[in-house]
């Protein structure tokens, strides 16, 4: 094996150097950030750019220099760190020239100019509509701004991307117009012009049309693609311009970004590198794309959207009998990669709509034997069926799913055994102080434990309380935490009556899991889920010191 490493090796290079290269400009740092409830300091944006410039990113936008205070910082910070890219090209953002001012005075190229970046990216309108309402000049003044303003970098040996603001609508309107302005920016020396389907309304058709036409004027120019996912078409246009020509995405991780956002860089580079066979960044790195994407949201104190293509953590999950017992003989039928390509895994999910593979595939990545005892199978399958009717949800809730099928398969004997418990919340109102109090009563190897402790909240007491009863005997469950608390409602309709469902995520140093408590009481439902949580932790203590 060792032996094959180097062609192996040698063979992706190769690969790499005859597919065509797309240049991935990334914006999330200046595009992405305009998006509602988006904020990163600046030590948060040089974060994100070593982890872009890590996965292999050609262009980093960092911000747009002289217009906030944070982006100054930033490009400032940026410097005097010493912060050396290895794939990527930092990137200023701008605008052209102002009306009426020269390029080499106007205080927005001067910024990017103080910023001694690499490269620039600055807009320009060109839509005639935008020129005559936006800027309140004429068409021939904009395009003397596009031309100063590129000649205006170029002179200064800064590589310039032009961004066409608004080209399609621009181009739709009035093509000649639009078609001048990318002419002005290509007569003085643009590196890219970028065609921004800057309101997001368009279609693939549209955006098709529009730069087959477009590239064939200016054959020898290089063009990029920026869109908007208004129409919820962002990815689909970028892929579709990359296929009549662009050699440039733009785009954002996780698709952040003003009103709709913009478009996901996480699935325009797998679906044109795995797809259509163009080199956006190296094959290797493609596995990171997942962990990327869930860093970003960290940064941005974002919960991830599940249901991401690619990266969601529901992206290969299944749920339905049928699409299991079929994935279990050949993944192709219900998967269109290999989740492992892009750093996602596939989950199995076990529901009411389970049938026997979905049992039997949970229970083997649990590592538990099933697979030879029918009639235990068939009990597992019928209680998850019937607590789900219940409200119980195990898609999120392993180590409840996993003690479950033990339970069934009467391998483990419990470790403490509930007998009673009893809550208290006072609250005094001269002081404003709320007091929680629990008291647990709990059988552990045929003794009675009788604790008390107060709590951050009746939830918190209780937990305290079941640590406190278990410590001498289980001295492991000091290495434990809560990680994660949620509550959801079940039948809503009932009112203050409803159930509820207890969702507990908790860690140790190696492993993280998650259990669930379903009541109309939202402290029993809390007890079920913490009580299942520690008993997971001691079982498979227990399995791993014996193993």
């Amino acid at each position: 094996m060792l032996l094959s490493l180097p062609f192996f090796v040698l063979n992706l290079k190769q690969q790499e150097a005859t597919m065509k290269k797309i240049y991935v400009f990334d914006t999330t740092l200046r595009d992405g950030s305009q998006g509602a409830g988006m904020s990163f300091s600046v030590d948060d944006k040089i974060k994100i750019a070593k982890a872009l410039d890590a996965f292999g990113v050609s262009y980093i936008e960092g911000g747009w220099p002289g217009s906030n205070p944070k982006d100054e910082l930033f490009f400032a910070k940026f410097k005097k760190l010493k912060v050396n890219l290895k794939n990527a090209k930092l990137t200023a953002f701008g605008s052209t020239r102002r009306k009426g001012v020269k390029a080499s005075e106007d205080a927005t190229l001067k910024a990017i100019v103080s910023s001694a970046t690499q490269a620039a990216c600055i807009f320009g309108k060109s839509w005639d509509l935008h020129v005559k309402y936006a800027l309140k000049t004429s068409n021939e003044e904009n395009l003397q701004m596009i031309y100063e303003s590129v000649s205006f970098l170029k002179s200064k040996k800064i590589e310039t991307i032009f961004d066409a603001e608004h080209f399609f609508d621009g181009y739709k309107n009035n093509p000649s117009y639009a078609l001048a302005c990318v002419k002005a920016a290509a007569q003085a020396g643009a590196d890219f012009i970028c065609l921004c389907e800057t309101n997001g309304g368009a279609l693939p058709s549209d955006i098709q049309k529009a730069v087959s036409e477009t590239i064939k004027e200016f054959p020898k120019m290089k063009f990029g693609i920026h869109a908007h996912n208004d129409s919820g078409c962002a990815v689909a246009n970028s892929i579709v311009a990359v296929e009549e020509g662009c050699v440039m995405a733009q785009g954002t991780i996780n698709g952040f970004g003003e009103r709709c956002g913009n478009a996901n860089l996480c699935s325009i580079i797998p679906s044109l590198q795995l797809k259509r066979g163009f080199n956006c960044v190296p094959q290797k790195n493609l596995r990171r794309l997942t962990e990327l994407s869930r860093y970003v949201d960290e940064i941005a104190n974002l919960t991830p959207n599940d249901s991401k293509p690619y990266v969601g953590r529901n992206a290969f999950a299944h749920k339905a009998g049928v699409h299991v017992s079929a994935i279990e003989r050949s993944s192709e039928t219900y998967e269109h990669i290999d989740p492992c390509v892009v750093g996602n895994e596939r989950r199995i999910l076990v529901s009411d709509l389970s049938g026997k593979s979905n049992v039997l595939s949970k229970a083997n990545e649990l590592d538990i034997d099933i697979k030879d005892k029918p009639e235990k199978l068939k009990t597992v399958i019928e209680t998850v069926k019937n607590m789900e009717n219940q409200g119980y949800q195990y898609e999120n809730a392993d180590a409840s799913f996993f003690l479950l099928t033990k339970k069934a398969l009467e391998t483990i004997k419990p470790f403490f055994t509930l007998k009673s418990y009893r809550v208290a919340v006072e609250k005094n109102t001269s002081t404003g102080n709320i007091v929680s109090e629990a008291t647990v009563k709990l059988d552990v190897r045929g003794k009675e434990e009788h604790t008390v402790a107060e709590g951050d909240g009746p939830v918190n007491a209780l937990d305290r309380c079941l640590r406190k009863a278990l410590i001498k005997y289980y001295p492991a469950i000091k290495e434990m935490a809560l990680t994660d608390f949620k509550v959801r409602v079940v039948n809503s309709d009932a009112n203050t009556a409803a159930k509820v469902r207890v969702l507990i995520e908790s860690a140790d140093s190696s492993k993280v899991w998650g259990t669930i408590g379903v009541n109309e009481n939202i402290i029993d439902a809390s007890w079920q889920a913490l009580s299942d949580s520690v008993e997971y932790k001691l079982v498979k203590d227990k399995s791993e010191k014996r193993g």
